[in-house]
């Protein structure tokens, strides 16, 4: 096993995980502040990818395409709430029957073909997997997908201070509360889901300019990397006093350690084919971690007499 072979591949890691930060603040806003378990992403993560490659085959630019498929992403965040503050259904039951109706509506997005190309040499992509090494520095992958998540970090800060933004945290804190001070909750929970949706199409459109194709199964399992990104940061940053802007940030570090060990564990011989498990088995853990500390870390026993300091 070459030591050099994975420092070349860690670039490539790093920007992946990058562009699935970005998908991962969108999974964060409905899971951390909503507190709502969303499973549209699944498939809004095809659809963005979708609607982007289909729009620049069309002749149009990187950036609108961009825009149009965030756009879509969020139509399919609206069906979400929808479907759950207006007709009652359960989020994640509502989520999933989005999730279903995607798949039909991202085939024939691709012209009813399970996955579109776009050829790098002919379109001017704003990333891509051939943009790591060898390029000017101001078309790095890397650092172009930074630049993105700084500017979505500083709008969603800006956004969420805000008298809508402080209501839709609320929301999520305190249901009933909020409900109780006059806020309207079941608006609240469809802004979220349509904002969350649109940040993960539009990476979703990253995505897709990244890898060269779009596919129609590109969604699957992304809620389940969205959350180890969250779970990540949630465990590794936790502890750090951070305003909401860090917390976001974190989110996005959360991925980028997410596609490293994926990283390792390949170099040092995974099938490629239990990804999807080793996926599983890091979200589980990860999860279990402020578990297993809560019960079974030694825990100091205050002696009789004894002073806490102030």
């Amino acid at each position: 096993m070459n030591i050099m072979n994975l420092l070349g591949a860690m670039p490539g890691a790093c920007a992946q995980g990058l562009i699935w930060g970005i998908m991962a603040i969108g999974v964060y806003i409905t899971y951390k502040i909503l507190d709502l378990a969303d499973l549209t992403v699944d498939g809004t993560m095809a659809t963005g990818g979708a609607v982007c490659v289909m729009m620049m085959l069309s002749g149009h630019s990187f950036g609108v395409s961009l825009l149009v498929s965030f756009i879509v992403g969020c139509l399919a965040g609206l069906v979400t709430g929808i479907l759950h503050t207006g007709l009652g259904i359960p989020a994640i039951l509502a989520g999933i029957l989005t999730q279903l109706g995607l798949y039909s509506v991202n085939l024939r997005i691709l012209d009813n073909k399970a996955n579109q190309a776009i050829n790098v040499d002919k379109y001017n992509l704003l990333v891509s997997l051939r943009y790591i090494k060898g390029v000017p520095f101001y078309k790095n992958t890397i650092l172009v997908v930074a630049i993105i998540i700084a500017i979505l970090v500083g709008v969603l800060y800006w956004f969420f201070g805000t008298e809508l933004g402080s209501a839709i945290r609320a929301t999520g804190s305190n249901n009933n509360m909020s409900r109780a001070q006059g806020i309207n909750t079941n608006a609240m929970k469809v802004i979220g889901l349509v904002i969350s949706n649109g940040i993960v199409a539009f990476a979703s459109g990253l995505y897709a300019q990244y890898q060269g194709f779009a596919d129609v199964n590109a969604g699957r399992g992304a809620i389940v990397i969205g959350l180890a990104a969250v779970i990540i940061a949630d465990v590794i940053f936790g502890r750090i006093k951070g305003n909401f802007a860090f917390k976001l940030v974190s989110v996005s570090f959360g991925a980028i350690i997410y596609y490293i060990v994926l990283q390792i564990v390949m170099w040092l011989g995974l099938n490629s084919n239990d990804l999807k498990l080793l996926s599983a088995i890091i979200v589980a853990a990860f999860l279990a971690v402020p578990y297993l500390k809560s019960h079974y870390a030694p825990r100091k026993v205050v002696k009789k007499g004894d002073t806490k300091d102030a």
